[in-house]
């Protein structure tokens, strides 16, 4: 007889909604919150301990990990990924959450499709450009590009 896995389904658990929020599954939400007027996409995953902040649109398959902040207003791309784990040790981390690192996300922050967000604080009034790696805590409004991720230019 065959082994037999485990199977997990995509679900909504334990998520604190504010109002007028809009879902399009299938999504992986479990224990997180999302505020007024925020809108998810489909296959997005955000994991327990994040925050999703009011007027935020989440696009398609992102991957927001335990301990992500994301401010009001912000604009998430498609296939934009969060880390929480800097392989300090070489590796991953053992299942042990305090281990992993938070990240800030400030208000009106736009993240274009497939940028990589390492455990950073990112001020206010930020444009990450497509597919840019952040590495380092941003703390001046402006536009963000690149691997690592550098300051092209100030926003008007």
């Amino acid at each position: 007889m065959p082994n037999r896995p485990n199977i997990h389904t995509a679900q909504i658990k334990d998520v604190r909604f504010g109002e007028n929020v809009t879902i399009v599954e299938p999504v992986n939400l479990y224990g997180c919150s999302i505020g007024d007027d925020a809108f998810v996409g489909p296959f997005v995953e955000i994991q327990a301990d994040s925050k999703i902040g009011p007027k935020t649109r989440v696009q398609s398959h992102t991957f927001i990990c335990e301990f992500v902040a994301i401010g009001s207003d912000c604009f998430i791309g498609h296939g934009v990924m969060f880390i929480n784990d800097r392989f300090e040790n070489g590796g991953p981390a053992p299942r042990d959450r305090s281990l992993l690192t938070p990240t800030k996300i400030g208000n009106q922050v736009s993240i274009g499709s497939n940028a990589t967000i390492l455990p950073v604080s990112i001020c206010d009034r930020v444009v990450i450009g497509a597919g840019a790696v952040v590495t380092k805590d941003i703390d001046q409004p402006g536009t963000y590009a690149g691997n690592p991720a550098r300051k092209l230019r100030d926003l008007d």
